[in-house]
């Protein structure tokens, strides 16, 4: 038997490395934060620079006017010049919408995929309902919405939920339902209740396919609230750029449009910051993906 096999302690620090490999990846693939995000983002950022160059070159080099296709050095200008009185409070209003709508979504629609996979009778009335739902373009709904509840601001919450909500039920039903049977079968033998299997089992084995839907949703947030003040509104994002377009101030649209970009990648990121607090178990499955 050799010196390191009868070292003290080196059978368990053996384990606990397994351990931390099994979940979170080899030791050695450990690195730095900066470099986790040059190497998971960098790609991306250089393509991004690599079309924002390549678009001003070639509008520049065509001589196509602002009004048509601005150059994102215009865009950027319009960005700085119209920030403090017309892009930031506008910016401010969009936000709330976004950030209201996708919490009253995420409740929704948690809370619709949770009943539904308790009660097997409803699944099978309202889950095919749900699914009919979504083949009427929210976009129509929302001047009805409009006509309804007037120009405030309940109508986009209304219209940012209806696009939000789908993708969270949809994945909340199938995780709650993929569950190891093999894991219920033991809390039963072990005498738990039917909250007890739900709530220690079923719902956290779930969580990671409902962030999944509550990813796809905060990309969609920030679109239903333009829907939203299209149908009616004189504030936002969207009311900027109805404005905007037929003063033929292309550049301010387009500014409008990155902040648009900037809100939902921020949500995305909370959502995916929120499923790392919340879900810490579900780092092993990406890791071994």
């Amino acid at each position: 038997m050799s010196a390191t096999q009868l070292r003290p302690g080196t059978g368990a620090r053996s384990f606990e490395s397994g351990a931390a490999d099994l979940y979170f990846g080899p030791t050695n693939e450990r690195r730095p934060a900066w470099r986790r995000l040059v190497s998971d983002y960098g790609a991306a950022a250089g393509l991004l620079a690599l079309v924002i160059v390549a678009w001003q070159v070639v509008v520049t080099i065509a001589g196509l006017p602002e009004y048509a296709l601005p150059v994102p050095s215009e865009v950027a200008t319009s960005l700085y010049n119209d920030w403090p009185n017309i892009l930031g409070p506008a910016s401010l209003t969009t936000l709330r919408e976004v950030l209201a709508g996708f919490a009253m979504a995420v409740a929704g629609g948690t809370g619709i995929a949770v009943v539904l996979h308790l009660s097997g009778l409803l699944r099978k009335a309202v889950y095919p309902l749900l699914i009919a739902s979504q083949t009427v373009p929210v976009i129509v709904l929302a001047p009805v919405l409009v006509v309804l509840f007037g120009f405030g601001i309940f109508p986009k919450l209304i219209v940012v939920g209806l696009i939000c909500f789908f993708p969270i039920v949809v994945n909340g039903v199938d995780g709650l339902r993929s569950v190891d049977r093999e894991y219920v079968l033991m809390m039963r033998t072990l005498h738990a209740s039917r909250w007890a299997i739900f709530r220690r089992v079923e719902f956290p084995a779930a969580l990671p396919q409902i962030f999944s839907g509550m990813r796809i949703a905060a990309t969609y947030a920030s679109i239903g609230a333009v829907f939203g003040e299209w149908a009616g509104s004189n504030a936002g994002l969207g009311y900027v750029m109805l404005a905007a377009e037929p003063n033929l101030l292309t550049a301010r649209m387009f500014a409008a449009i990155v902040i648009l970009s900037v809100i939902a990648t921020l949500l995305f990121g909370t959502v995916c910051l929120a499923q790392r607090l919340l879900a810490p178990w579900s780092r092993g499955e990406g890791a071994r993906r």
